[in-house]
C-alpha cells in the first residue's frame, strides 16, 4: 500500500482512539412527581340507626261517603266545601214534609190502637163476670179474650210504625258523622236524592292519619324481629320538603304477602294537627329497626368505586396516600357507615382523586375560609 493511500485509515484510528479516551457525560437525575393536591376530611364514631327507606302514601284515619237513608228533595245545605266539621254539625236537610205527614199519621193510628184496647180489655172484665154468674157462655168469654189480644198486636205494630215515621223524619236531617274536613258537595239545593244510593259528601279525618306503605318479604323479618322488641318508629316527610321529618309507629302490618308484587304492607299513624301531610299524598317513610352502636362515619365524597369494588384513599403521617378497600353501609345525610377498611379518626381523601397515586406523597389543601368569615376577617 503506499504512503499516500495509508493517511485516511491513520487519520481514523486516531480520531477513534481520541473518542473512547474521553470521559462519558453523567445522565441528569430523575424529577421527583411533585405531590398532589387534595382534601380530606377525618372519619368519626357515632351511634346510628339501621332503617328502611320506602315511598308510601298518606290515606285518611277516618273516611265516609255520606248518603241519605230517605228519598226526597235537598232544600238546605248547612256548609261550605272543605268545611272542618265537628261529628254531629249539620250539612244537609231533605225536604221534611212527608215524613212530619207519616209520622202524625202513624200517632193517630197508635192512638186509635190504644183506645181499641181499652175498649176489649173493658168487654173482658165484663163478660168475665157474666162467666162467673153462668149469665154468659164460655164462648163468648173466650172471644173477649182474642179482641184484647188482637188489639194488643195491633197495638204494638203502630208503635213501631210511630218509631219508624220519627225515624225518617230524623234522616231528613243529615249530620256529619265523624269529625274530619268536608270534600266538596256532591249535590245541590233542589236535587232529588234516593235513599242509600245517591253520595252527597266525603269525609275524611286528618289527624292522625296513616301513612301506607310496603317491605318486600325479604326485610319482613327484619320489620317482625323489630316489632317484637317494642314499638317500630316511623319517619315520614314530603319528598320536596326539608326539615325534621314526623314520627309516628307503624301500627299495622298486612296478614299476607301480596301475590305477583312478594310486598306486605305496612301502616303508620302520624300525628297531623297541622294538616302538614295530606290523603293520597306520597311521602318518604323511613322506619328505624335498630340502633347500631359505634359505627365508624366517612364523608360519601371518600368513597370510591374500582373495578375490585369500593375503597378509600386515607392520608398517613408521613402524607402518604393509603389505599384501602371499604365495605360501605347505610348513608346518614353526607356520611356513611364504613363496616371495615378504616377507622375512627383517620383522615380520608374528599377530592383531588386524579393525582393520587397509591403510597404516593400528598399534600393536604387548607380549608375554604367562610365568605361570612373572610368577609369579617378583610374588615379589620
Amino acid at each position: 500500500m503506499s504512503p499516500r493511500a495509508s493517511r485516511p485509515l491513520l487519520l481514523a484510528c486516531l480520531l477513534a482512539l481520541a473518542a473512547g479516551c474521553e470521559k462519558p457525560q453523567e445522565a441528569p437525575p430523575a424529577q421527583e412527581r411533585p405531590p398532589a393536591l387534595v382534601s380530606v376530611a377525618a372519619t368519626t364514631a357515632s351511634d346510628v340507626s339501621v332503617y328502611l327507606d320506602e315511598v308510601g302514601r298518606c290515606s285518611a284515619r277516618e273516611l265516609v261517603t255520606l248518603q241519605p237513608q230517605v228519598s226526597g228533595r235537598i232544600t238546605q245545605i248547612h256548609f261550605t266545601d272543605g268545611a272542618d266539621l265537628k261529628a254531629g254539625d249539620l250539612l244537609f236537610t231533605i225536604d221534611p214534609r212527608p215524613f212530619q205527614a207519616q209520622l202524625a199519621a202513624a200517632e193517630a193510628a197508635l192512638a186509635q190502637s190504644k183506645a181499641s184496647l181499652d175498649l176489649a180489655k173493658i168487654e173482658l172484665v165484663r163478660v168475665s163476670g157474666l162467666v162467673e154468674k153462668r149469665a154468659a157462655a164460655q164462648q163468648e168469654l173466650d172471644t173477649a179474650k182474642n179482641a184484647v189480644a188482637v188489639s194488643e198486636a195491633r197495638l204494638q205494630q203502630n208503635q213501631a210504625a210511630v218509631q219508624t215515621a220519627r225515624l225518617n223524619l230524623e234522616y231528613s236531617t243529615l249530620r256529619a258523622p265523624i269529625e274530619g274536613r268536608a270534600g266538596r258537595r256532591l249535590v245541590d239545593v233542589g236535587n232529588n236524592v234516593k235513599e242509600n244510593d245517591t253520595a252527597l259528601l266525603v269525609i275524611q279525618r286528618m289527624d292522625p292519619i296513616y301513612a301506607e306503605f310496603s317491605v318486600t318479604e325479604r326485610d319482613l323479618s327484619a320489620v317482625q324481629k323489630s316489632l317484637a322488641a317494642g314499638p317500630l318508629r316511623a319517619e315520614v316527610r314530603v319528598p320536596d320538603e326539608a326539615g325534621a321529618p314526623r314520627v309516628g309507629d307503624v301500627t299495622f302490618v298486612d296478614n299476607a304477602v301480596q301475590d305477583g308484587t312478594g310486598t306486605v304492607l305496612l301502616r303508620a299513624t302520624v300525628a297531623n294537627a297541622d294538616r302538614h301531610l295530606w290523603p293520597g299524598r306520597f311521602v318518604k317513610i323511613r322506619i328505624i329497626l335498630d340502633m347500631l352502636k359505634g359505627a365508624v362515619l366517612v364523608p360519601a365524597a371518600a368513597i370510591q368505586m374500582s373495578a375490585k369494588g369500593p375503597y378509600v384513599y386515607v392520608v398517613t403521617e408521613a402524607s402518604e396516600a393509603e389505599f384501602r378497600a371499604v365495605q360501605p353501609g347505610q348513608r346518614h345525610d353526607e356520611r356513611v357507615v364504613v363496616q371495615s377498611g378504616v377507622k375512627a379518626g383517620e383522615r380520608v381523601v374528599t377530592a383531588g382523586f386524579m393525582g393520587i397515586m397509591p403510597g404516593g406523597k400528598v399534600k393536604v389543601a387548607a380549608p375554604a375560609v367562610p365568605q361570612s368569615a373572610s368577609g369579617k376577617d378583610s374588615g379589620k
